[in-house]
């Protein structure tokens, strides 16, 4: 209870609530649904909504992918709300089968899969219901994100803090060179997100691309009666893994920068910090690199962004959560 109490957020509205409220916006893809999966398993967390959209898949196949984990976790109330199917630069868009496959991975929800799709204006009496207690959470393009900012920006006061999976901070990018996939596939909503979300939280490359998964973690999950996601973990997991060993021969395991994301609102030092505005680019050289002025004479900023995870910690939490006694 020391610990927990230690890792309060003080803002404005007082301290962090006891309750994890967290409304996820995402693009389920294989890490988001890591992440949906852990936050569905853990205690500490409830989901209040899920926001879909394109980005690792279409808007289509992230709102089923989305209702069908939360229809296997028997949590059929939480609502979800399709948000947006393409950036706001009017691209064409790019999804990418080889590494998060045409479903979750090489699981398709069932053909005959019914669920219900709530109107977008459900963000709004979230927001309302739950006020000063909600979490929002990005883990995918900042598009429908920004357009929330857009059409609520009272509402959005109310939002306790905000955490977004996006950038690479003097760190190679997953898409480009210089760009990770979130900020390059609609650098202009991150801009105005990075812009108008308070007590935010960034968690780029730096640290995601360590929070890896290895192959006997998903064994011990996937023989656990308790866990009711332990029929998918392994071939999910084996699909994404397959594309990491080619992209960097010897990775140990795979990456899964968005349950990272999910993990750090309840356990803030899992990661180290710092403290500044950071800023994406919209130009086509650079398109999605992200950036802060570290110069001599620049001043710290407010944003908190996460740049070295401590790993034994990872795993002890995540194994705590997904392997249940």
């Amino acid at each position: 209870m020391i610990k927990f109490f230690a890792e309060y957020i003080l803002v404005k509205e007082g301290v962090f609530p006891l309750t994890r409220k967290i409304l996820l916006y995402c693009d389920p893809g294989i890490d988001d649904s890591l992440a949906i999966m852990y936050t569905m398993m853990d205690p500490e967390l409830e989901l209040v909504g899920i926001v879909t959209s394109y980005g690792n898949v279409s808007k289509k196949q992230a709102t089923a992918n989305a209702s069908y984990l939360v229809q296997l976790a028997g949590k059929n109330n939480i609502p979800i709300i399709p948000g947006a199917s393409k950036p706001v630069q009017q691209e064409e868009v790019t999804f990418y089968p080889e590494i998060h496959g045409k479903g979750i991975g090489p699981i398709q929800p069932p053909s005959n899969l019914q669920y219900e799709i709530y109107p977008f204006d459900t963000i709004r009496l979230i927001i309302e219901k739950y006020k000063g207690e909600l979490v929002i959470v990005d883990t995918g393009r900042s598009t429908t994100l920004a357009n929330t900012f857009i059409l609520y920006p009272n509402h959005m006061k109310m939002v306790h803090s905000f955490y977004v999976m996006g950038g690479a901070f003097f760190v190679p990018g997953n898409i480009t060179a210089l760009a990770e996939a979130n900020f390059y596939g609609d650098p202009t909503s991150s801009n105005f997100v990075l812009k108008f979300a308070h007590n935010l939280t960034i968690t780029p490359l730096n640290a995601t691309q360590h929070a890896i998964i290895t192959s006997d973690i998903v064994d011990a999950i996937s023989k656990n009666e308790k866990n009711f996601y332990a029929f998918m973990l392994a071939p999910v997991f084996e699909y994404y893994y397959e594309f990491y060993k080619k992209k960097i021969p010897g990775i140990p395991g795979a990456p899964i920068h968005d349950l990272l994301t999910i993990m750090l609102v309840k356990n803030s030092t899992m990661v180290d910090y710092i403290y500044y505005d950071a800023n994406v680019v919209e130009g086509i050289e650079a398109k999605g690199m992200s950036y802060i002025d570290i110069r001599p004479t620049s001043e710290t900023g407010k944003t908190r962004i996460a740049v070295n995870l401590h790993y034994n910690e990872f795993i002890k939490d995540f194994s705590k959560v997904m392997l249940p006694e």
